[in-house]
């Protein structure tokens, strides 16, 4: 275990993951989302949708967390760390594609299952959930970490990073509902 801590440690430093201002602005419009979904929250008392905006609340703050400190490549890191000590590093492809696949599927099955709980509520709060889509889809580009994907959302558009665009659009979405539910009581 502690060469496996090791190993980690050396690949891996907790570190400032996105030091530039678009990375400083996503950041803050992590937190921007986290205050209003609780403020949301807060707001709906005992009426449906509550759970939603508490999902989104956390989501949020973890993402934030997540965005500055890079933990995803912390895991990445124990990963391969994993696999070389286990002697298996140099066939890792197949185990990659389980893992994204897995995390896909369990990306839909969470969509199926917000969508179902959602019922009825979908008009006060779908902006949001196409948010979270959006968001979700993010990560899962990111996570998959091709090439050739990498590539097209390091892309500029206007001078700006596609993938702060990308990321930042949910963001701003969920932004968007909460504060349309915030002001319309």
């Amino acid at each position: 275990m502690q060469g496996l801590m090791g190993c980690v440690a050396g690949a891996w430093q907790p570190r400032i993951g996105d030091p530039n201002a678009t990375g400083w602005l996503t950041v803050m419009a992590y937190l921007l989302c986290f205050v209003l979904a609780v403020q949301v929250w807060r707001r709906l008392k005992a009426r449906p949708g509550r759970g939603f905006w508490v999902l989104i609340a956390v989501l949020m703050l973890l993402l934030g967390i997540n965005k500055q400190l890079d933990l995803q490549s912390a895991l990445t890191a124990l990963g391969r760390c994993m696999a070389q000590a286990q002697g298996w590093y140099d066939v890792r492809r197949p185990v990659q594609i389980l893992f994204i696949a897995g995390l896909l599927i369990v990306m839909l099955l969470a969509f199926r299952a917000g969508l179902r709980a959602m019922r009825g509520q979908l008009r006060q709060n779908g902006v949001a959930f196409l948010g979270l889509v959006v968001l979700c889809a993010f990560v899962a580009v990111r996570a998959v970490g091709f090439h050739l994907v990498d590539g097209l959302i390091g892309q500029q558009v206007l001078g700006i990073p596609a993938n702060y665009l990308f990321e930042n659009a949910g963001l701003l979405l969920i932004a968007l509902n909460a504060i349309a539910l915030l002001r319309h009581g």
